[in-house]
C-alpha cells in the first residue's frame, strides 16, 4: 500500500520549445517575463504594452488584475521608476495592489527598458 497523493494537474499557455507563457497550478496562474515587443517605445510606451500582455494571459488563465498575488518589475535604468509608475498607477486596479517589487536589471535585449512577472489568483 503506497502513501502516494495524486498529482495535481498543470495547465501551460502559449508553450514554446524554451518557455511557457504561463502556467497554472493549484490555482494560481504564474506568468513569463512579460517584455515588449516594440523596444523602440519609451518606458511609458514599454509599461503600456507589457501590461496589456499581462491582461491578455490572465484573461487567457480565467483570472485578471484584481486577482494579483504578486508583480515583480525589472527595470533597465532605474530613472525610468517614475514614467513606469505613471503608466502603472493608472493600470492597476484601485482596492486591489498587489505586493510589488521594482529593481534594476541588465534585461535580455538591451533595447527592452521593462520586463514585468506576475503571479495571480486564478
Amino acid at each position: 500500500m503506497t502513501d502516494a497523493k495524486p498529482r495535481v494537474s498543470i495547465e501551460r499557455l502559449g508553450v514554446g520549445p524554451r518557455l511557457s507563457e504561463a502556467a497554472i497550478h493549484n490555482g494560481v496562474v504564474y506568468l513569463a517575463g512579460q517584455v515588449p515587443d516594440d523596444a523602440t517605445k519609451d518606458i511609458r510606451g514599454q509599461t503600456a504594452e507589457v501590461l496589456a500582455m499581462v491582461d491578455k494571459l490572465l484573461a487567457e488563465a480565467g483570472s485578471d488584475k484584481t486577482r494579483l498575488l504578486r508583480v515583480q518589475i525589472y527595470l533597465a535604468d532605474m530613472a525610468d521608476f517614475a514614467g513606469m509608475n505613471a503608466v502603472w498607477d493608472t493600470w492597476v486596479s484601485p482596492g486591489h495592489t498587489p505586493p510589488r517589487a521594482t529593481v534594476q536589471a541588465r534585461l535580455g535585449n538591451p533595447d527592452w527598458r521593462i520586463e514585468v512577472v506576475v503571479t495571480a489568483a486564478v
